[in-house]
């Protein structure tokens, strides 16, 4: 539930930004008055804790894949569309929205980890690494919206969005394929690959985004 716009500036530059702005406030338009923001994030909730079922589900039934696929939409839809409507509406709770929008994002996050996890698809070493490297970067994302007023969903030109959209097709060739060959290492599950490619990602997001953000506030603080 983004509405955060009164405590501070939301920044997006991720590839599909301007877009998805275009078809979400399209949306927001659209949408039936009885619809409100809390139902759309309830929504996004259910939506990424059933993809996280799903994947758990594919470890013995393949074709359950095809529904994270479903829920991811479905979460993107939900988690993407409060805000917007909100603001839309001009009933936006700046606090409560980013508190309970990010408070979401975790446990919607440990449960799509916990399903990949238990399906068998990724290593669960690997699922709780990539759980905590993204929560470190979480932590650094609301010290830094806190200091800086500004908040970044995006990094290198991923944000959810696009990060959602990676996972899809990446489940989509997981049902084609579980394995990856990589050079003359050997092979290994994709979605291993994948988690330990995104733990490096996440890290090297982490490092830049803390080191421009402390060099900023020492030049605002420097007289």
């Amino acid at each position: 539930m983004k509405t955060d716009a009164k405590l501070h500036v939301r920044e997006n530059r991720g590839l599909l930004a301007v877009p998805e702005k275009k078809a979400l406030d399209w949306l927001a338009r659209h949408m039936p008055q009885r619809i409100h923001s809390d139902h759309l994030t309830l929504l996004g909730l259910f939506a990424m804790v059933s993809a996280g079922a799903s994947f758990w589900i594919s470890g013995f039934y393949k074709p359950a894949l095809f529904l994270v696929v479903v829920f991811l939409a479905v979460n993107w839809f939900g988690d993407s569309l409060d805000g917007t409507l909100a603001r839309f509406r001009n009933c936006q709770r700046p606090r409560y929205g980013y508190y309970v929008d990010h408070v979401i994002d975790l446990v919607g996050t440990a449960s799509l980890l916990g399903g990949m996890a238990l399906s068998g698809h990724m290593s669960p070493i690997i699922a709780i690494a990539l759980m905590a490297v993204f929560a470190l970067v979480e932590a650094e994302v609301f010290l830094a919206t806190h200091v800086r007023q500004v908040f970044r969903l995006s990094r290198f030109g991923f944000g959810p969005t696009e990060l959602r959209i990676l996972l899809s097709i990446g489940t989509l060739y997981l049902f084609l394929n579980p394995t990856v060959r990589v050079g003359g290492l050997g092979t290994y599950r994709l979605f291993d690959i994948g988690g330990l490619i995104s733990i490096a990602g996440l890290i090297v997001a982490f490092m830049v985004s803390a080191i421009r953000n402390t060099h900023l506030l020492y030049q605002a603080e420097t007289r």
